[in-house]
């Protein structure tokens, strides 16, 4: 069992496994507000090229994903929050945070022994 985030891994990734799918996942929720390029997707989520095309295929059939625009040759995507299954990833993603956040908070508020 995982003792709980790196700094450099969120929660979600930290509980639900470092793959790269839970990676991309991870990262769309973090960064629900904006749209990203695949290529931007790729780098922030820490992915291949290749591995992102492979997973992508998933990502677009539970419509997990949606395009927002064009920039440019690029297109932009975004977590599909109408999508029921992306609405349950974000619960999931909420609950394991403040589990997390509990657990913090009650080591930090153990007793130091100090010996004499």
């Amino acid at each position: 069992m995982s003792r709980g985030p790196t700094s450099d891994q969120s929660s979600f990734v930290s509980a639900m496994g470092n793959t790269p799918f839970i990676r991309v996942i991870s990262f769309f929720l973090e960064n629900r507000i904006f749209d990203y390029s695949k290529t931007d997707i790729a780098k922030n989520a820490e992915v291949g090229w290749s591995t992102l095309h492979g997973i992508w295929k998933r990502l677009e059939e539970f419509n997990i994903v949606s395009m927002t625009r064009r920039v440019g040759k690029s297109k932009m995507y975004k977590l599909n929050e109408e999508n029921p299954i992306v609405r349950k990833m974000i619960e999931i993603d909420a609950s394991i945070s403040e589990h997390y956040a509990i657990r913090i908070a009650q080591e930090q508020m153990k007793p130091i022994s100090v010996k004499s």
